[in-house]
């Protein structure tokens, strides 16, 4: 059975549980806990899936505050956890001041694909390419010509995920006009639905009938109110059509679960050195299953297909905001 360990507080301890392994893996969590029904969720999904398959045990915990980070990693690199996965980029300063003082602990942090140390393993997805593809079905579903974004905390990743996904609307629909809104500034932007409620009645008063939230727990109100007002919705990193079966396009997949079983199975070998995740390798893509089947058509099924084969190829590029910090279909 899973270690399910808590982390109560700022003074708080990591306990052994008596039998295991010191070696057990470890994961923490990032804001907005390990149910969110998005990002953090797709990470416990990677780890219980090891842990099904292998009879292995790891240890795990969800942060309350941006305080715990570095605390946090402390505390599972004391206990002897390795390796060590954060699911976030902003595990990435507290990491950087950890790691070195645990050469023999190996850990792994995704959405981070910029330290370069030879104990750490960086897992960067290509987000815009996953978004480029459901940016085209949103296009072909909609019948109002205008699609929405609701994106949660206004950052570089998330403007990734919103330009990505511009891209493939225009690429669809040239025509198209494109609504884009961020929750907030902080990182509470990624657990408010109610205010993720909010944005998507706001973007379907100004003609939105296809709204993508890349916004972590925001985004379960973004996909809940775009069901009531009976428009479509996208979800992202998990699968999410089954949440409003018949409501939900799509999702955009971000494979951290993927990433995550990976890491633990290398366990204490895990290799070092920053890896990207994209179309070509499997790392992104989007859903389909008994819940959407009816909504996507063959057609519009074969030209997100194709996209994708040109993009694994390399014959299709899909404009990257991290790199030049521009947004062309956007104009952020």
């Amino acid at each position: 059975m899973t270690l399910m360990k808590s982390l109560m507080g700022a003074a708080a301890t990591i306990a052994l549980t008596a039998g295991a392994s010191l070696a057990d893996p470890a994961i923490i969590f990032d804001l907005g806990g390990k149910f969110d029904k998005s990002f953090n969720e797709a990470a416990f999904a990677g780890a219980t899936r090891w842990a099904e398959e292998t009879g292995g045990t790891f240890r795990e915990v969800e942060l309350q505050s941006e305080a715990q980070r570095e605390q946090a990693l402390r505390r599972f690199a004391e206990a002897g956890s390795n390796p060590i996965v954060m699911a976030g980029f902003a595990f990435s300063d507290a990491l950087s001041q950890v790691a070195p003082d645990y050469p023999d602990t190996k850990f792994a942090v995704i959405d981070v694909d910029w330290l370069d140390m030879p104990n750490v393993r960086g897992i960067g997805f290509q987000e815009h390419e996953g978004s480029y593809l459901v940016g085209m079905m949103a296009a072909q579903a909609s019948k109002s010509g205008t699609v929405g974004f609701i994106g949660g905390m206004d950052i570089p990743l998330i403007r990734k995920f919103a330009c990505g996904y511009a891209q493939g609307v225009m690429a669809a629909n040239p025509d198209a006009k494109i609504i884009a809104n961020m929750t907030g500034t902080t990182p509470a932007a990624w657990n408010d639905p109610v205010k993720g409620s909010e944005l998507t009645k706001a973007q379907i008063s100004q003609g939105a009938d296809v709204v993508y939230a890349a916004a972590g727990g925001t985004g379960v109100g973004v996909l809940q109110t775009a069901a009531d007002e009976g428009i479509l919705s996208i979800g992202v990193d998990s699968n999410q059509n089954h949440l409003h079966p018949g409501k939900v396009l799509t999702s955009m997949l971000k494979r951290v679960d993927n990433a995550v079983f990976d890491a633990f199975s290398q366990g204490e070998d895990l290799e070092s050195g920053n890896v990207h995740m994209g179309v070509a390798n499997g790392g992104v893509g989007y859903a389909m299953d008994d819940n959407n089947a009816a909504l996507v058509s063959a057609d519009m099924q074969a030209a997100v297909d194709a996209a994708s084969a040109k993009i694994a190829s390399g014959e299709l590029s899909v404009h990257n905001y991290m790199s030049d910090d521009s947004c062309p279909a956007l104009n952020f």
